[in-house]
């Protein structure tokens, strides 16, 4: 620890703390316009510039480290003159006229610091050129007249995605930001995560989504949990008169870190569909709009007769993007009280069946956290695109590289990840238990092994035939792998466990499964893993909210003589529905999530539904009472009943 005096406060702060951060952390305001908490310090505004006894100059606070038996001065004459000097500088070099500006009043931190300093003008004459708007990404845009060259966008775009699209050219005054080598942001490698809009200060960058829709000061915030796929990324949902305005990384959020990708910042932003405003049942042959009451009656009267007596009365599917709450009424209603052989979601099993089995079958978690990708050396990813799918997983691997972490790629077809790769394997035939078995004795026969097997070297050249690639190719890729510490695997669904397992124990590594949607491994605590199919079904419940289903679902769907949707939006399973229920989007209703880490969220609601939706758990609660069926509500002591692929936290 370190005792340093700032504006005559005597503070015991941290050794290695700068002194911007031990001033916040005690309550004492420095401004500053290209610092941000979660970027690495850069001095570049030099408007937190601080007065330190005994120094020659003034010194960068965000830079200059803490050290025992400092003074500083935050508000000296020196200091005020300097800071003064510094926005109008700022103010001079571009054109910051701040009435046509949409993050004008309250969400444009050059303004808030003008202000702070009691600035009403600047004395410079304005010396800038004008630049031109890129208007061409689809959710972005760059406005660089705006721009006070802070470069927190092109640190983001770095240190906090990997992605390295956002850069400078020219120099001093004249600088401006370009994406790649100069083309348009529409026509770059950005990856529409979106960071760089939510890091900078100024109007610079902007969701053209939500301009002028609402200042920070005239929206009301929500914390919530974005229910995309299974990350289970926290998000702050903006909103202003009951209407989506924005959605923003939650900095402090426990699993992203405040970065967040296209689905879960910018697609809720977009949707177009048609909302099912009223409860519809099939009236010759047409859907006619009809109260709650009636809707729910003729569910039950079709239902009823089916209670306990026939397990292929009802098929049952429900999203896994809706709350645990929700699958535990689900699974309780469709399988305990109607006693169905046909209750699952959307995902059928597909992504946490297998694990389950796993699981259960050596009586413990096999899996491990997104965490220890931090400290991970290596990381494999076997057929998983973490381009177009988990992209904040994809963010944590790609941010590491520039640090020397090893990425081997296995995959049968094209991988956004591939041009990122040391190594990337593209297998010709054979199933991944092949690749995984030619891996392994690739590292057998480098001596580098770390466990048992009981795979040879001298099996190498008949596996690497196996999947028609060369033994140089996976030695190659053992190498990757174990010339690093603490390797990570990271696995979607269709990879063979059994041969999995064993080369993680082979290169002492650990195993992470990105699963599906936000509730995947709920669902599979409450053993909703079957494949759907009709077959004999005398009804069919899709309870699907926002979610979309499977071509196949679909088909699946038409087979039953009587079919019961409920749904947010209207498609074609709806159209096909003789009941269908308006229920809540995932922005609409609370809950609760578990992520692919085993990690409990708490999700809130952050828009007030239509008069006449309910949410699906409240539907579910009502058909059951029409039914006479009491459902339990304590969900929590389901969750650990069956070993799970992961620790689920109590």
């Amino acid at each position: 620890m370190a005792t340093i005096t700032i504006n005559g406060k005597q503070l015991d702060v941290p050794d290695g703390m700068t002194v911007l951060r031990a001033a916040q952390a005690n309550g004492i305001d420095i401004p500053t316009l290209c610092d941000h908490p979660h970027l690495t310090p850069y001095g570049g505004c030099r408007l937190c510039l601080v007065d330190v006894e005994g120094a020659r100059t003034l010194q960068p606070a965000c830079t200059l480290p803490v050290s025992n038996n400092m003074v500083v001065k935050t508000d000296t004459k020196k200091v005020l003159d300097a800071r003064k000097f510094v926005l109008t500088l700022i103010f001079s070099e571009r054109n910051h006229f701040c009435p046509y500006c949409q993050v004008s009043g309250g969400d444009c931190e050059l303004q808030n610091s003008a202000y702070a300093e009691g600035m009403t003008h600047w004395p410079l004459s304005p010396n800038y050129q004008p630049y031109p708007m890129d208007a061409s990404h689809p959710y972005i845009i760059l406005e660089n007249n705006r721009c006070i060259l802070c470069r927190r966008c092109v640190r983001a775009c770095g240190e906090l995605v990997g992605n390295y699209t956002l850069g400078f050219e020219e120099r001093g005054a004249n600088s401006i930001l370009v994406a790649d080598t100069g083309v348009p942001l529409g026509e770059s490698s950005c990856i529409s995560c979106g960071v760089c809009v939510q890091v900078c200060p100024t109007g610079a960058l902007i969701d053209r989504w939500s301009a002028y829709r609402g200042r920070e000061t005239q929206v009301d915030i929500t914390n919530t949990v974005c229910v995309g796929c299974s990350v289970g990324c926290s998000v702050n949902v903006l909103t202003r008169n009951n209407s989506l305005v924005r959605i923003e990384g939650d900095w402090d959020g426990a699993v992203n870190g405040g970065v967040l990708c296209e689905v879960g910042r910018f697609e809720p932003m977009k949707v177009a569909c048609e909302r099912i405003a009223t409860p519809l049942i099939r009236k010759n042959g047409a859907l006619k709009a009809a109260t709650w009451d009636e809707a729910l009656s003729a569910i039950s009267d079709h239902l009823k007769p089916l209670m306990g007596k026939d397990a292929e009365g009802v098929a049952a599917l429900v999203s896994t993007r809706q709350p645990v709450e929700t699958l535990y009424s689900f699974k309780q209603l469709f399988g305990d009280k109607l006693g169905s052989n046909m209750v699952t979601t959307t995902e059928e099993g597909a992504f946490t069946a297998e694990a389950a089995k796993y699981a259960d079958t050596e009586k413990k978690s096999f899996e491990s956290s997104l965490s220890d990708l931090q400290s991970a050396g290596a990381v494999m990813i076997l057929d998983a695109d973490l381009v177009k799918d988990h992209q904040v997983a994809g963010f944590f691997i790609k941010r590491k590289l520039a640090s020397g972490l090893n990425l081997l790629v296995v995959d049968r077809k094209d991988n956004g990840m591939d041009k990122y790769a040391n190594k990337a394997l593209k297998t010709a035939k054979g199933g991944n238990a092949d690749v995984l078995k030619a891996i392994a004795a690739a590292v057998v026969k480098l001596g580098v092994a770390k466990g048992k097997t009981s795979i040879k070297a001298a099996d190498l050249d008949t596996l690497a035939a196996a999947t028609g690639l060369k033994t140089d190719d996976y030695l190659d890729a053992a190498y990757v792998l174990t010339s690093a510490e603490q390797p990570i695997l990271v696995y979607e669904n269709g990879a063979d466990l059994a041969a999995l397992k064993e080369l993680a124990d082979l290169v002492e590594g650990k195993l992470i499964s990105l699963k599906g949607s936000a509730n995947s491994v709920a669902a599979s605590q409450l053993g909703l893993e079957k494949a759907l199919k009709i077959n004999g079904h005398k009804a069919a419940f899709f309870a699907i909210g926002d979610d979309e289903v499977s071509q196949k679902a679909s088909k699946e769907f038409e087979k039953a003589p009587f079919k019961v949707v409920l749904a947010s939006y209207a498609s074609a399973v709806t159209g096909m529905a003789d009941v269908v229920l308006p229920v809540a989007n995932w922005l609409e209703q609370d809950g609760h999530y578990i992520n692919l880490d085993g990690k409990v969220q708490e999700a809130k609601a952050s828009i007030k539904p239509a008069e006449d939706t309910w949410t699906t758990q409240q539907t579910i609660n009502a058909l059951a009472e029409k039914l006479g069926v009491k459902l339990a509500s304590d969900w929590t002591k389901e969750m650990h009943k069956r070993v799970s692929a992961v620790e689920i936290s109590k």
